[in-house]
Parts: structure tokens; sequence; C-alpha cells
């Protein structure tokens, strides 16, 4: 497994999500999404793995108001902007996404991973 962590440094949900994958001793490549972002094609992979624009912006953000009644064209722009509006943390596995705590998902990856092997 190839696990990238975009998270924000003092999210919770981001921490549970790093101890989840160190406690089971699975390497996995931490990225602060305020600092670095994701890029064009990152955002692409994930949009396409979990469905769609809406599953990765956090409506609980103080700038939500920012992006709520945008098209769906400019949200994609002022998200890339505006790293602040994600929901995190965004976990990739390869061409496989989740946003948010997941461990019913990462789970299954891990067991797909054990019987590749």
């Amino acid at each position: 497994m190839k696990i990238q962590i975009f998270g924000k440094a003092k999210s919770f949900d981001t921490k549970k999500a790093e101890r989840y994958f160190k406690e089971r001793g699975i390497p996995f490549q931490s990225v602060d999404i305020l600092r670095k972002g994701l890029s064009r094609g990152e955002m692409d992979s994930v949009l396409r793995a979990v469905g769609g624009l809406e599953a990765v912006i956090d409506d609980t953000a103080k700038d939500y108001c920012m992006i709520k009644y945008l098209l769906e064209d400019a949200k994609l722009e002022k998200l890339m902007e505006q790293p602040s509006l994600y929901r995190t943390p965004i976990v990739r596995n390869g061409r496989q996404a989740t946003v948010g705590y997941c461990p019913e998902i990462w789970k299954q990856w891990e067991e797909a991973e054990r019987h590749a092997m």
C-alpha cells in the first residue's frame, strides 16, 4: 500500500488517521494540506474516488460561505486557492481515496493487500 494522508496539523481526525496507520505498521506520507495543497492531478484522482466535489468540501469551515453558492468549476478553483476549505483527512491509496476518518474502508484496503500477496 502507498498511503498518503493530506491533512491539517490541528485536525483531530488527521491525527487519528495517522495513528491508525502507525499502530498497524503501515508506512504513509503525511502532507500538510494547508501548506502544500493538492495538485490538480491529485485532486482529479480524489474526486473520481470519492464521488465528486461536495465530498471534499468542509461545510463547517469558517470560510465555507465563500464557496457555498459558486458553480462547480468556480468551486474547484476556490478550493485549490483556499486549502482550508478541504474536509480532512484525505487519505489516498493509489487510485482509491477516502475523506474523513474511515477506518472500516482502510481495513478493507489492508485485507485486499494481504490477499494480493
